[in-house]
């Protein structure tokens, strides 16, 4: 059990992009707080490059890998459907990604969990999320900070031009929204994909500056502006 509690602190590390408290991680484990600080310092030992922020929390060094315990059924057909979810709803240069991931994931499981991560009985459906046009071209946007020139037409058929700091994209049912910072307004915009006239790149590149990343915005908007958002 603690060698799975070990495994589990360092999933919560490593799914953090910033430092967590350590009274949040022993929260998040169910633990004391004395138990999580000798669990870290025994990570530490072992060479787990973990940095301790007096008075912010604990995070783990960039690139850091470790290997994770078995999947168990649960976590291999959830990553089963995750897969069928994008080669379903995403373009195709997203949708060959995910296959590929799938294959290499299955070479490196056991006999039993590959054939329940290839032949799972989790399926997607066809959606008209597939079709979006301009996704591999806001991909590679946001991946390397591209400032881009988007034109785009409402739902009321009020046309724009936004100069956007292209920030994350979310997939709905049928739909794909992107999440910008509007250089003109200043502030977060959310824009149908399948409503983007022509997206030009431009030679700008933006930082990643705190108060503007696509994590900001889903903790000032919170998901049910994504749902109303997507309807626009």
């Amino acid at each position: 059990m603690r060698l799975f509690r070990l495994f589990q602190l360092l999933d919560e590390l490593r799914l953090r992009r910033n430092a967590v408290p350590a009274r949040t991680l022993a929260l998040d484990l169910g633990v004391s707080l004395r138990t999580l600080y000798r669990d870290i310092a025994d990570l530490q030992a072992m060479g787990a490059p973990i940095r301790g922020e007096g008075g912010v929390g604990y995070v783990i060094e960039s690139g850091y890998f470790m290997p994770s315990l078995r999947l168990d059924e649960d976590e291999l057909s959830a990553l089963a459907l995750g897969v069928r979810l994008v080669a379903a709803r995403a373009d195709p240069g997203m949708s060959e990604a995910a296959r590929r991931a799938a294959a290499k994931l299955a070479s490196a499981v056991g006999e039993d969990a590959r054939r329940e991560l290839l032949d799972s009985s989790f399926e997607a459906g066809p959606s008209d999320a597939a079709n979006t046009p301009h996704l591999g071209v806001l991909r590679d946007a946001i991946r390397h900070h591209r400032v881009l020139e988007i034109d785009y037409t409402s739902i009321a058929d009020q046309f724009s031009t936004r100069l956007a700091r292209p920030l994350g994209l979310t997939v709905f049912d049928s739909v794909w929204l992107l999440t910008i910072w509007c250089e003109r307004a200043q502030s977060f915009r959310h824009l149908r994909v399948d409503r983007i006239g022509e997206v030009r790149v431009t030679a700008r590149q933006f930082r990643d500056e705190r108060g503007r990343r696509f994590s900001d915005c889903l903790a000032l908007e919170g998901r049910s502006t994504f749902l109303h958002s997507s309807r626009q």
